[in-house]
């Protein structure tokens, strides 16, 4: 127990660095929550976060506490991953390059008891990140230009707390209860060069602190000896998350050096979305392992607050008809020829994944960014004199976000993750 109260307490220690960490750069997460962030571990990310009907021994699979209950009775396992990106913009034939890195995540996990399984850690829900300008001349005076600056950062991220239990052989159910926080800051400025015009700023701000809990289900099927199916299913909360919203407007005369200031205000402007989640995995003969994944986020059943001008009256308020509902469609699969083999070649497993992803919110009206995704990665066991059973995972995956009339995003990630597996409960026997 020492142990892993001294494990626990390094995770929580160094959870304020790891909430710092933010991988993305993009001008699309200026919009809703940001980019939306993939809530798995180093087993997930090599099959592109397909894991929804996975039960795995020694990996800890976050994407259905269910699966908690499959974990090794004499293991603790502490999963830990970093991941760097190369990011290409293009639009109106001009492109723009970013690199960006963060530590990712940070899980653990251990058999509690007989056919109950613990897990815990830090995990991203999303995060914002972007700078950019635009320049163009005005329509009523060639003469004269106007510069659109904005720029954002911040990010939501979770502690959470799991169980997973198999009451009768086939059947296991888990819940995960997480704490949620985090804070954004956007800010949107215009300038002129004519100096009789005023310039225009407004900065939004949120602070958010919530709970977030999510269920899951796994029923395995067996029709051979080396042939088993597992239908998982998981369901997150939808709820308010008691966040007030903040928007400043600021106007600056450069001529008149006459500056004016307002504040707004949305009570209880953000809500979760209820998250449903299907997926089946087959497995023969603990070789082949090909998982389908479909989850269903239900955003447009929530608003978000928005500033605009009607007839010179400013309002800041909740539009209702700014989320779409959000699916994602996913398919993975690994391969590892024994792995309980004594050289390393057949222990290394082969991972592969892709998927698509409609969006979760509008750009003036049109439907944002669609997402397609693939993946490939590698688990490659770390075998010496002490340890033969963490493995390190390492994936590399290509992502492209593309709207309509907006710019084309392809983003090319690198991660890489390692699981130690430490046989904390074994019993030693002397003679």
């Amino acid at each position: 127990m020492r142990r892993i109260l001294m494990v626990w307490l390094t995770c929580m220690a160094a959870l304020p660095f790891f909430a710092q960490g933010n991988s993305t750069i993009s001008p699309y997460s200026q919009y809703g929550f940001g980019t939306l962030s993939e809530q798995s571990g180093g087993y997930n990310r090599g099959m592109n976060g397909v894991g929804i009907g996975f039960r795995e021994h020694n990996q800890l699979n976050v994407t259905n506490p269910a699966s908690y209950s499959a974990i090794d009775s004499l293991s603790f396992l502490f999963d830990v991953g970093a991941s760097g990106s190369f990011t290409s913009f293009k639009e109106n034939g001009k492109r723009k390059n970013s690199r960006s890195g963060s530590v990712d995540y940070v899980l653990a996990g251990f058999r509690a008891f007989k056919h109950v399984g613990v897990s815990f850690g830090f995990l991203p829900f999303s995060k914002v990140k972007y700078d950019y300008s635009v320049t163009g001349i005005l329509d009523n005076d060639a003469k004269s230009t106007y510069t659109n600056t904005y720029n954002g950062d911040g990010a939501m991220s979770q502690v959470f707390l799991g169980f997973g239990w198999e009451p009768f052989k086939g059947f296991s159910f888990g819940v995960n209860g997480a704490y949620l926080w985090g804070s954004t800051s956007k800010l949107v400025s215009n300038s002129y060069s004519d100096s009789s015009i005023s310039g225009l700023m407004k900065a939004y701000s949120n602070d958010v602190s919530s709970y977030k809990v999510d269920f899951g289900l796994q029923i395995s099927v067996p029709f051979s000896k080396k042939d088993k199916l597992t239908l998982g299913a998981t369901y997150g909360l939808g709820h308010s998350l008691k966040s007030d919203a903040k928007c400043m407007v600021a106007s600056h005369n450069m001529l008149t050096s006459v500056s004016d200031t307002t504040e707004f205000s949305v009570k209880d402007a953000y809500k979760l979305p209820t998250m449903i989640g299907g997926g089946l995995a087959w497995n023969h003969n603990n070789r082949l392992k090909i998982g389908f994944d479909y989850t269903y986020q239900k955003w447009a059943e929530t608003g978000y607050p928005i500033y605009e001008v009607v007839n010179d009256v400013p309002s800041y308020r909740i539009d209702n008809d700014y989320f779409l509902d959000r699916h994602k469609f996913n398919v993975g699969m690994e391969y590892c020829r024994d792995e309980y083999a004594r050289k390393l070649a057949p222990r290394i497993r082969y991972r592969f994944g892709a998927s698509y992803t409609t969006p979760y919110y509008k750009l003036n009206g049109d439907d944002g960014p669609k997402e397609l995704a693939v993946s490939a990665g590698v688990a490659i066991p770390i075998i010496n004199s002490w340890n033969n059973r963490s493995i390190l995972n390492i994936s590399a995956q290509w992502v492209r976000q593309e709207a309509k009339g907006y710019l084309r995003e392809d983003m090319f990630r690198i991660s890489i993750g390692l699981t130690f597996n430490e046989r904390w409960f074994m019993k030693w026997k002397v003679n």
